[in-house]
């Protein structure tokens, strides 16, 4: 039985610990009642009140969080990650390839696979696991309800996508120095043509390194403030989630947010990185490497690229005007391949 069924909900005079006792274990009661003992019901809404239920249905919020983080990060990553699987599989969309002499064979978004999903399981495990202590310990909210308000977690959220834009372009940068480059980054370059999968295909210190900025800002925003949810964290992993992913696809669509938002980063911007190995450093904008001129190899392909699809459509030639020749990794393709 659900437990924000029960009668006390409706007249709140019911003992919360007398109520939850039949619907967990003892333990888990004690847990429970501590943390929700002083929580009108009545006045949650229909998210906050199934976001209670979680916390009780697993007693411990320890437990509670680590699988909320675990199953949010593995479903919007791979669920975002399959679309652009499907869109690779299809060739009228290759005009909107932005590497169009390039494609990821099977058999290398395979071994992506594997490779994400074994660091996921031998590194993010650990840091999921002592992610509500770390919250615990910050001050950041986790099984507290009601949420904050929209208001509170739009700004705040905003504030962790410019603290990681910046952490990213310096760390990214210093990534590139040669013996971080040879022994940490080089393995998330194996692609010079990038695809959705390959977003975390990354060594296991790059991951760790890079998610700073990811975690780092909520973190530091809630020591500064004392006003954080978790909830509010989800949401920006989520979003971050989609933007690193749709950034690794490897295509300029007509509905991409740089068309739309002119300093948006996105797949134009990060696609280069991997092509020429150096530049374009950010995540999200566009302006650190605007004014750190770390872009300018950027501008020169896009504006080269640009005037090649002008000269085919007054030819009335379609783009590309060629075949893929090459995989994601820049090797020819095999006759298995094509």
């Amino acid at each position: 039985m659900d437990v924000l069924s029960h009668p006390w909900l409706a007249n709140g005079t019911t003992s919360f610990v007398d109520t939850i006792g039949a619907y967990v274990t003892p333990a888990a009661a004690k847990t429970a009642a501590e943390l929700y003992a002083n929580v009108d019901v009545t006045q949650l809404n229909f998210l906050e009140k199934a976001w209670m239920n979680w916390y009780l249905y697993w007693g411990n919020p320890i437990i509670a969080t680590g699988i909320a983080s675990w199953l949010l990060h593995e479903i919007v990553y791979f669920g975002r990650a399959i679309p652009w699987i499907i869109i690779d599989s299809m060739p009228s969309m290759r005009k909107y390839k932005i590497q169009d002499d390039r494609v990821a064979t099977p058999k290398q978004q395979w071994e992506a696979t594997k490779h994400v999903l074994l660091t996921h399981m031998t590194i993010e495990v650990p840091q999921i696991t002592s992610f509500h202590p770390l919250c615990e310990y910050f001050g950041l909210a986790t099984w507290q309800v009601p949420f904050p308000s929209i208001t509170t977690m739009l700004w705040q959220i905003g504030a962790f996508f410019v603290f990681e834009d910046m952490f990213h372009y310096w760390a990214h940068r210093l990534l590139h120095w040669g013996p971080f480059y040879k022994n940490i980054h080089k393995k998330h370059h194996e692609f010079s043509a990038p695809f959705g999968l390959a977003a975390e295909y990354a060594h296991p210190a790059e991951i760790i390194i890079l998610g700073m900025g990811t975690i780092g800002g909520p973190f530091a925003l809630c020591a500064v403030t004392g006003n954080m949810h978790i909830l509010t964290v989800y949401i920006w992993i989520t979003l971050r989630l989609f933007q690193a992913i749709d950034a690794h696809s490897g295509y300029d669509l007509p509905i991409s947010m740089h068309n739309w938002i002119p300093f948006w980063a996105g797949a134009d911007h990060h696609d280069h990185h991997h092509m020429a190995f150096v530049g374009c450093y950010a995540t999200s904008f566009r302006w650190w490497d605007h004014f750190m001129g770390t872009d300018a190899s950027y501008k020169r392909t896009r504006a080269r690229q640009a005037e090649e699809k002008a000269a085919a459509k007054a030819k009335g030639l379609e783009w590309p005007l060629k075949p893929p020749t090459k995989s994601a990794t820049g090797r020819a393709l095999e006759a298995k391949d094509k």
